[in-house]
């Protein structure tokens, strides 16, 4: 997908991440330069200022003053408590159409949260799903559920597989993913209820434009078999979680058995080049951070150690999805498919009876560059959080 697509800015939180601000807008200044991405900076106007003037980069990207920040030790309740947090003035600045998708290294449980909250689900979608890509030959895989979702329906399950084929067409340009599921074994009636029914239903009905072609097990995740896999949100965050682990246990064994002897090192030097695109494939930063879908926007969230490579790789990514109308991709996906019992539509959280929201007024802006030119809010507008839903 061209990165000159005509999108709207990408919003970036910068005070996210265990190495925020500074990584966080080194990245955010690398993207500008190096991919053409047009960016929005969320945060402590002053901080991203001081931050920018050490880039060069002061006038080259806007800036959006937040006072309040999400701490990494802060879960889904933060959304609540801290209305006007970083994260939540950047939901507002896409809710609003000002911003494109959102990129943040911030606490996974404090994104999810403030995101279903400030955005809403899509119509149609049950859950919301985090897709992860695995670094697979001969081209990546995606995963899905990596932890949004602990415990889904079947039928919940099974929509994820619509969910992880609009982000493979999109990203990946897979024209029919193949969708497995993620289970115990290859063979059919293998594994608990939630596996067993949602097999049932994924044979019955494949998403639109894929293929589903049965279980796969936890051996197959890096075999590069199949596009899609699909999972819960428990699973799929233990099994990425394992993969990380494993990846760096080898990763330090390679590099103190190529440093153990002279001869090792001298072989190291001669093969430098593969090992140092082996290193680029498996490492995170390269593919800038898991994909929350099923929203009224598109938001990535980088790891929390992320560094300036990761967040740049999490803006090319977000303005890539962007611009492939991952949004709109998915609720072809979802929403046509899924009707009731008496041939409507099933209602998302956004129909839902009082989920509309109040729009509230910014805190004052810094603008220091072009196109982006911030719309008048209502006078008066206060804050008020929609009531939670219940299911």
């Amino acid at each position: 997908m061209p990165l000159d697509a005509p999108v709207a800015p990408v919003v970036v939180d910068t005070m996210g991440g265990d190495n925020a601000p500074e990584e966080i807008i080194a990245g955010a200044v690398a993207a500008v330069r190096d991919y053409g991405v047009r960016l929005v900076l969320v945060g402590q106007a002053s901080r991203i200022r001081e931050q920018l003037a050490r880039h060069g980069a002061i006038g080259v990207i806007p800036i959006v003053h937040a006072e309040e920040a999400l701490g990494m030790d802060e879960g889904a309740l933060a959304s609540w408590r801290k209305p006007r947090s970083s994260i939540a003035i950047a939901c507002r600045l896409i809710r609003q159409g000002r911003a494109s998708a959102l990129v943040s290294a911030g606490s996974t449980a404090g994104v999810v949260a403030t995101a279903r909250l400030r955005l809403r689900g899509q119509h149609g979608v049950m859950r919301p799903a985090i897709a992860i890509t695995l670094p697979t030959r001969p081209r990546p895989t995606v995963l899905l559920d990596a932890g949004a979702t602990a415990d889904p329906k079947p039928e919940t399950l099974a929509q994820f597989a619509g969910l992880g084929v609009a982000y493979a067409q999109v990203a990946l340009g897979v024209t029919r993913p193949r969708v497995a599921l993620l289970n115990i074994g290859s063979e059919p009636g293998k594994g608990n209820k939630l596996t067993r029914r949602a097999f049932e239903l994924l044979s019955e009905k494949a998403p639109p434009g894929a293929e589903f072609v049965g279980n796969i097990e936890g051996d197959g995740l890096l075999k590069g078999l199949v596009d899609v896999i699909v999972t819960d949100g428990f699973s799929g965050n233990v099994a990425l979680k394992t993969m990380e682990g494993s990846a760096r246990m080898i990763a330090a064994e390679i590099r103190a058995a190529i440093t153990s002897t002279r001869r090792a090192k001298l072989g190291a030097v001669l093969q430098r080049v593969p090992l140092r695109e082996l290193r680029e494939r498996f490492s995170s930063d390269t593919y800038g951070g898991g994909v929350l879908l099923g929203l009224n926007g598109t938001v990535v969230i980088a790891h929390g150690a992320s560094n300036a490579l990761a967040i740049a790789s999490a803006c090319r990514l977000a303005h890539q999805l962007a611009a492939g109308q991952i949004v709109e991709r998915i609720r072809d996906q979802v929403v046509g498919p899924r009707t009731s019992l008496f041939g409507r539509r099933t209602p998302g959280e956004q129909s839902r009876p009082g989920a509309e929201q109040v729009e509230e007024p910014l805190e004052p802006e810094e603008r220091f560059a072009e196109p982006f030119v911030p719309k008048e809010d209502p006078p008066g507008a206060e804050e008020r959080p929609a009531s939670p839903t219940t299911r």
